[in-house]
């Protein structure tokens, strides 16, 4: 068959928005996989997030969608397969059904979520809505387990679930890390759970010398910026000797910082699932992380300690690492081997275009 012709639609952060985000390199990573062997249009701009529970807002937001549907169905060129990427109750896609429905076209998922708890209180009609997308959906692409299981459960009849691995948007690994350098954190710094893993972080700082078998000559690199910077500099204040921050880092100093260093330390607290875990282990960086649902499914599987456990465990686990370059050299061929076979682009390509094809066909 020919080319297909796909629309494609973030309702959360359109590809295009001006801020940096993960979701937004999400969004580009996914249209430029589809444009490997689709011709891809960005159906709308459109930013559908409301994230106060405000019912007033929600309204707005619902009026302009309508608005912005009829345009589409004027406006919007022939194609053959609508794709919107993070569903959820806070942003949930009020175009690409009613759009996929009128054109008489299939409608495809990427990260949709489902939360039951949701269709009551603030965000309840936004929560149905979002359940309403998900249900019209022929196909969902999710990326973590833990989405796999309301996503299941809540399945329509005929509907497809695909696991999509997150995935590095390119096709080879790079250069290794010496694995001798400083340890390194990369994240924004803002309140909430990025808030929360600093001060984890700090705390494992602080039980670093007692766990090791013998000093520890450390070092801590912070890659990351935000408006809680103040807040992490107070966190880590103690050790400022041996911290260093980096600053909001270029994909090319980014991958610099990689390349220092030695091990990756980010405890991951409610990550969805956490980009910078697939960089670290791209790099050879063995990851010191807690055992959380999310980064399960990034991770390579390990003794990871769980949340409970807390910051000495994780200290625990970096002097073990920080004393033996063996151990560090070992994890880190394995962990390359993982991002290789399972989470760069041509593993995607394949997961995505294996299900699409087929799905096109029928259609057709």
């Amino acid at each position: 068959m020919s080319r297909p012709r796909i629309a494609f639609y973030a309702p959360m952060k359109a590809p295009t928005h001006p801020t940096p985000s993960g979701d937004r390199a999400m969004a580009q990573s996914l249209m430029a996989l589809l444009a490997e062997d689709a011709d891809v249009v960005l159906a709308s701009e459109l930013r559908l997030h409301e994230p106060l529970g405000d019912r007033d807002q929600q309204a707005l937001l619902q009026q302009r969608a309508s608005r912005e549907v009829g345009r589409l169905l004027e406006e919007l060129p022939e194609i053959d397969l609508w794709v919107s990427y993070h569903n959820y109750y806070k942003a949930p896609d009020l175009i690409g059904p009613e759009v996929a429905a009128a054109r008489d076209i299939p409608y495809v998922q990427i990260e949709s979520t489902r939360a039951s708890k949701r269709l009551i209180g603030p965000w309840s009609e936004f929560a149905q809505a979002a359940h309403a997308a998900a249900d019209q959906a022929a196909v969902i692409f999710y990326l973590t387990d833990q989405d796999r299981e309301t996503l299941e459960r809540d399945r329509t009849e005929g509907q497809e679930l695909v696991h999509l691995r997150p995935y590095l948007p390119r096709a080879d690994l790079p250069e290794p890390s010496a694995l001798q350098g400083p340890m390194l954190a990369v994240g924004m710094m803002r309140q909430g759970d990025k808030l929360a893993s600093y001060a984890l972080i700090a705390e494992t700082l602080r039980h670093l010398d007692a766990e090791a078998e013998r000093a520890v000559d450390w070092h801590l690199d912070i890659a990351g910026d935000g408006p809680a910077r103040a807040e992490v500099e107070a966190l880590v204040a103690p050790y400022k000797e041996r911290v260093t921050f980096l600053g909001q880092l270029d994909t090319e100093g980014l991958a610099a910082a990689y390349q220092r260093a030695s091990l990756f330390l980010w405890p991951g607290v409610n990550e969805a699932y956490g980009m910078v875990y697939l960089e670290a282990q791209a790099h050879g960086l063995p990851v010191v992380a807690q055992d959380r649902p999310g980064l399960r499914d990034v991770l390579l599987p390990g003794d990871y300690p769980p949340p409970e456990a807390g910051a000495k465990a994780l200290a625990a686990a970096v002097a073990r690492l920080r004393d033996s370059a063996d151990e560090r050299e070992a994890l880190g061929r394995r962990v390359r081997d993982h991002i290789a076979t399972r989470h760069l682009r041509p593993a995607a390509r394949a997961t995505l275009w294996a299900t699409l094809t087929p799905l096109l066909e029928r259609s057709a």
